[in-house]
Parts: C-alpha cells; sequence; structure tokens
C-alpha cells in the first residue's frame, strides 16, 4: 500500500471492518462503532484520498480495487491470522465486495448495503447518462448543485446532521473538502465498476446484501435486490434510508450484528 491510512480502532472481540460511502470517513461511524463495541473490535478509516488520508501524490482517480487493497492492508495490520467481518455502505459496499470476491480467506462475513454498482442492472446505459449529467453539473455549475441534484434523483435524504460540537463541525468540514475529490475521481470511477459474479456466487455464504427499508422504491437499493437475485443470497432491509445507520443507529446496529453473526445458518430472505 503506497499511502497513509488514518484509522480508529475501538472495542473487544473480533475485527469488524466498517467501510464509508464515497466522501465519507471513520467519524460518519462514530454512533454505529460504539454501539457495535461491545462485542466487536471495531476498525474505522478515511478512504485515501479523503480527509486524514491524504493522496501520496497529486489527486488520482480511485479505483475500487485499490481501497479494497487498502482495507486488506488494515485487516492484515490489525487481524493477521484471523478473517474478519465487514460492512460496507454506499460506496464502502462495493469495496467489500470486492474484498470478497479477490481475498475471501480474509473475510468471515460481508454485509454490502446498497452498493451502487449499476452496471449490473438492465438499464445501466440510463444510469451511465445519469451519472454523466452529474459530472457536468459538477464541472459546470459546483459540487453543491451536482450534489443536490444527485441526491434527489436517487431519493437520499440528507444525513442526519450530529450534535454540533467542536469535533463534529471538524467532521462537516472535512466532507465539504471531500465533496470535490468525489465528483471528481470517485463517482463516475465506482459506478461503472462491474463486481465479479462468479467470485462473489463461490463466496456467497458469506455474503449478505442490504438495502434501506425507507427507499426500496430508490435507485441505490436496486443493485442490491438484482445482485441478492442473481447470487441467490439474503436481501436483507435495513431500517432507514441510504444511510440508515444515522437515521437509527440503535436498530441498524442492532441488525448489523444479528447479520454479521448469524453465519447463515437461518434461512434466507431472498429479493422478490
Amino acid at each position: 500500500m503506497n499511502a497513509t491510512l488514518y484509522h480508529e480502532i475501538t472495542g473487544h472481540g473480533p475485527a469488524l471492518l466498517l467501510l464509508p460511502g464515497g466522501g465519507g470517513d471513520a467519524q460518519v461511524f462514530a454512533q454505529l462503532a460504539a454501539l457495535l463495541a461491545e462485542g466487536f473490535r471495531v476498525i474505522t478509516c478515511d478512504p485515501r484520498g479523503y480527509s486524514r488520508s491524504p493522496f501520496p501524490g497529486p489527486p488520482e482517480d480511485q479505483r475500487v480495487e485499490t481501497q479494497a487493497d487498502d482495507a486488506l492492508a488494515l485487516l492484515d495490520l490489525h487481524t493477521p491470522q484471523e478473517p474478519a467481518y465487514v460492512f460496507g455502505g454506499s460506496s464502502g459496499a462495493i469495496v467489500a465486495l470486492d474484498l470478497l470476491a479477490r481475498h475471501p480467506h480474509r473475510v468471515r462475513r460481508v454485509v454490502a448495503h446498497e452498493p451502487p454498482v449499476f452496471e449490473v442492472l438492465p438499464d445501466a446505459e440510463d444510469h451511465r447518462a445519469f451519472i454523466a449529467r452529474i459530472y457536468g453539473i459538477f464541472r459546470s455549475d459546483g459540487v453543491a448543485a451536482a450534489g443536490a441534484e444527485f441526491a434527489k434523483h436517487i431519493g437520499m435524504k440528507p444525513m442526519k446532521q450530529p450534535e454540533p460540537t467542536q469535533e463534529t463541525q471538524a467532521m462537516m468540514a472535512r466532507l465539504a473538502a471531500n465533496g470535490p475529490i468525489f465528483m471528481e475521481h470517485e463517482l463516475r470511477q465506482f459506478t461503472s465498476y462491474r463486481p465479479d459474479l462468479a467470485a462473489l456466487k463461490e463466496n456467497s455464504a458469506k455474503l449478505v446484501l442490504a438495502g434501506g427499508r425507507d427507499a426500496r422504491e430508490h435507485l441505490p437499493y436496486r443493485p442490491a435486490a438484482f445482485l441478492a437475485a442473481q447470487l441467490g443470497v439474503e436481501m436483507v432491509d435495513f431500517p432507514g434510508g441510504h444511510s440508515g445507520f444515522t437515521d437509527a443507529p440503535e436498530e441498524f446496529a442492532a441488525l448489523l450484528r444479528e447479520e454479521l453473526l448469524s453465519g447463515g445458518e437461518r434461512p434466507r430472505r431472498t429479493a422478490r
């Protein structure tokens, strides 16, 4: 790994790596990590290029495989002898899928919550055009206008704002600085990623596809449901929407704990 990743660890137990969505950093999971710290050693990080994990050189296009390799490096550092549990939300869910596909021996169980892998959908061309339009708005009108149009199209509600402490204000400043990096170097690159369905099928016993129960009619839910049907794995509805871990953190944490520890022993709930 040719980058230095800022990361935090809390709690005791088997390792659980939480991977944030595009432009997010370790602190977006602060509440969820605290709720899971009893029973898990929770690892959170700022992905390369974001917040406290600056690019090793000039900003460059992000690659799913590179961020998955970074995640693997964290696991090798903190849990070299044992596979880890992994949760990814949004772009982080894409990274989690790639990690499982290429390094299944390092993963105990993955919960991938609304990975925006639009390329797997039958109408992928429409979503390609949509992403190109958002990028055009970013280039002409800036990140705020592009972000607003993107959120409107996918039905994404604003994340629940944390209490205005000095720490959370610093986080919001970091996330604002991350926005242009996400728009320029990650949005198009990640949404054009095609997961290795054969490798995921081979390791499907370790995979749970998840979506927000309040977002069933929204675009980010569709790739997860489609993959679940294709792979014959669980499609589990979590509380809230695309960022359910901020909408209803206690309920979200309880269900995540249940799904991580289930090991596929309970009857599977497939997409309909």
